[in-house]
């Protein structure tokens, strides 16, 4: 992978709750990190029949290892005003350099 294809920029982010004077809960995102990813949408390759087993994906995304930084599914992508829900974090070849994260979209959301 090569940084001439990692084109789409995205952030990684956590969601919290924060309760107001007034006893109101507000979700608020949280920016942990940005970068440069290569994005690939779900359609009807041999790869991505073979991720049968995470079928609500729709989105596969690569980008480099954040030193000292864990992605987890517990986490957001922010790309091109969408959300996407992370469904999987997996170390590409387990050589340290490279995540690739299944997600899916989240449909119906404001992102704020």
């Amino acid at each position: 992978m090569s940084f001439g294809k990692m084109k789409q920029r995205i952030q990684i982010v956590k969601t919290s709750n924060h309760k107001d004077s007034a006893g109101f809960v507000t979700k608020q995102d949280e920016v942990l990190a940005s970068t440069r990813a290569y994005k690939e949408e779900k359609n009807a390759t041999e790869k991505w029949v073979n991720l049968a087993t995470f079928s609500s994906a729709t989105c596969l995304f690569r980008f480099r290892v954040i030193p000292s930084f864990p992605v987890t599914t517990e986490m957001v992508i922010l790309s091109d005003n969408d959300r996407y829900q992370i469904l999987s974090v997996e170390n590409v070849r387990n050589r340290g350099m490279y995540l690739e994260v299944l997600t899916t979209k989240v449909e119906g959301s404001t992102n704020g």
